[in-house]
């Protein structure tokens, strides 16, 4: 074995303990958030439904989409539409993932703009329609390539090393999958949050003297802005990198990347699935408080088999006279 093969085998090896670490961080982290909404009464706030939406596509990063990852890195032989399948499956939860974020600051935005009649604009039947419009997009937009969108070539063996590149069409990964389901609704909640913000702070200063009622609330909605805003910034940090390593691939097609480089990009983008939990944990006090339930009662505690009925039911009434 040569030592540029020992090198890349290394950076392999490396790569992969760093994906299994992401993945259990990313699966017990989320599984948690979803624990956290079931103990809270979610119809008192409709931002829970799309928090669990969003918890789900990265929970599906976690146990399917770094497991595939690290398949496609590996370059295991398998047949043309098998690997595009794994690959397009990659494309299908990050896709949910941006369109949740979205539908969460649509969510946010109607609660300022229309305070009044958000319970009535915002129903949980027109949620439902929300999420599942969210879930089919990312399903038809990540699973484009399966229906000729690729580089499939009838000239070319049916089976092949599965690698991404060998598979996937560069234009659909740039032009499509970026620019045009990445990047565009990324500006959409950019453009949204700064409303949100302005209308907030608006408001604020047109109540500088309130205690109660409307000051209160748009205090509280400031605050939980800020968390959810934060939440979109992270993912643009995790994410930019490997899309722009992705156009510069295209546009650039004399420029080679480096792997390690490659594998940063990656890892960045699946580390954002375990960073929205700790966020949560961090900025929204009703979850840290639900978290701190969580760790009392059912973990430190569960050889002790404690009654937990009456302290959850004593908990979740005291965190739903908050609002997120």
């Amino acid at each position: 074995m040569t030592k540029s093969n020992l090198s890349k085998d290394t950076l392999l090896i490396v790569y992969i303990a760093i994906e299994a670490l992401i993945a259990v961080m990313a699966t017990l982290g989320n599984a948690l958030v979803i624990w956290v909404v079931r103990l809270i009464p979610a119809s008192q706030n409709t931002t829970f439904y799309f928090i669990t939406s969003l918890a789900l596509a990265d929970i599906a990063v976690g146990i399917l989409v770094i497991p595939l990852a690290i398949v496609v890195s590996v370059g295991i032989t398998m047949h043309f539409y098998a690997c595009l399948l794994v690959c397009s499956l990659l494309m299908v939860f990050s896709h949910a993932s941006i369109l949740s974020l979205m539908a969460i600051a649509i969510d946010r935005y109607l609660r300022v703009k229309f305070p009044t009649q958000y319970r009535i604009i915002v129903t949980r039947r027109r949620i439902w329609i929300a999420l599942g419009t969210c879930w089919f997009i990312s399903l038809l937009v990540g699973l484009m390539p399966m229906f000729g969108w690729n580089q499939r070539n009838p000239q070319n063996p049916s089976y092949l090393e599965c690698y991404y590149q060998n598979v996937m069409d560069i234009n659909y990964v740039v032009y499509f999958s970026f620019f045009s389901w990445i990047l565009v609704p990324l500006l959409i909640m950019c453009i949204l949050y700064a409303r949100v913000f302005h209308i907030i702070q608006t408001k604020l200063k047109q109540n500088a003297t309130s205690i109660k009622g409307s000051g209160i609330f748009y205090r509280r909605e400031f605050r939980t802005a800020k968390s959810l805003a934060l939440v979109l910034f992270l993912f643009i940090m995790c994410w930019l990198p490997l899309c722009i390593l992705n156009s510069v691939s295209h546009f650039c097609q004399t420029c080679k990347m480096p792997q390690a480089l490659l594998y940063v990009a990656i890892l960045l983008s699946h580390t954002n699935s375990a960073l929205n939990p700790i966020v949560y944990a961090l900025r929204i006090n009703k979850f840290r408080k639900t978290y701190t339930l969580i760790l009392k009662t059912y973990i430190l505690q569960m050889k002790r088999e404690p009654d937990v009925s009456g302290a959850e039911n004593n908990s979740t009434d005291q965190l739903s006279e908050d609002n997120l």
